[in-house]
């Protein structure tokens, strides 16, 4: 059993949806980073996706291609991205790691090259924004081999016939991107996202983690009574450039926002309702 599945087994069995907070690897300063993850666990922090910074992020929105642009900066590549969860496993063997990016720096690196270290640094599973499941075939079976989830998305456009692919190639979870959009974008539909996460769970019986628009703690704990899992990304690296000269600051902000969301989030399992 992978640290993911095992996870949701555990936030299942307590009837809450985990917190799956995403930060760029090396933003705003390679050094923060292991520290930064350090303080969304102790804020409530189920699951953590670490990004792997890329030049050409086609999926996100300004905020986090701007996160990468600052790590690239840094001079953070894919090696330094594995080394981070390494220094991470020292103290925290529990938390699953999930590397979210893109397909390029992995290619570059090699598919078994890239599966060898994730597995003996301690990640998770990997989710490559744009390798589609049909395509998937070489690098979900060295993950898979490796006892490494493969992750995929499905958006409200995605078809019945497609998100049967899906389904069948995905482990640990399915990432439902919310919106016809990128990364921190706006307006959620409470009742549009519980309708299509119960056409996707008469597909699949994966945990269904929501990310895209979730922009506070009172969208989270919408999304918490409807999801088994809450992604937030934007409205924790925007923080970043809040603070690009004190990143005490920014970990201390990153950290009260993820409190925020776990308290509303938990809250909201016992409560009516609320609208996003």
């Amino acid at each position: 059993m992978s640290r993911i599945v095992g996870r949701f087994e555990e936030t299942r069995a307590s009837g809450r949806a985990a917190l799956i907070p995403y930060v760029t690897a090396g933003d705003p300063a390679p050094e923060v980073t292991v520290p930064l993850l350090h303080d969304l666990v102790a804020a409530g922090a189920d699951l953590l996706e670490l990004g792997v910074p890329f030049s050409d992020p086609m999926a996100d929105g300004p905020v986090i291609q701007l996160a990468c642009e600052r790590a690239l900066a840094h001079g953070t590549r894919l090696r330094d991205v594995l080394e981070m969860v390494r220094e991470f496993r020292r103290t925290d063997t529990d938390t699953p790691v999930v590397l979210m990016g893109y397909l390029n720096p992995v290619e570059r690196m090699g598919h078994e090259v890239f599966v060898t270290a994730a597995a003996e640094v301690g990640v998770d599973g990997v989710l490559m924004v744009d390798l589609p499941p049909e395509e998937s075939g070489d690098l979900s079976g060295l993950l898979e081999q490796a006892g490494l989830d493969p992750i995929f998305l499905v958006a409200p456009t995605t078809s019945e016939f497609r998100l049967r692919h899906v389904a069948a190639a995905a482990r640990g979870f399915i990432y439902y991107v919310s919106l016809k959009g990128v990364t921190g974008s706006q307006n959620l539909d409470p009742a549009a996202l519980g309708a299509r996460l119960g056409a996707i769970r008469a597909i699949s019986d994966l945990p269904l983690g929501v990310g895209f628009g979730i922009r506070d703690a009172a969208t989270a704990a919408a999304v918490a009574q409807v999801a088994d899992a809450v992604v937030v990304g934007s409205a924790i690296v925007r923080l970043a450039e809040q603070h690009p000269e004190a990143p005490e600051r920014f970990r201390t902000a990153a950290a009260e926002v993820v409190r925020e969301m776990r308290t509303a989030m938990d809250a909201s399992r016992t409560a009516a309702p609320a609208a996003v």
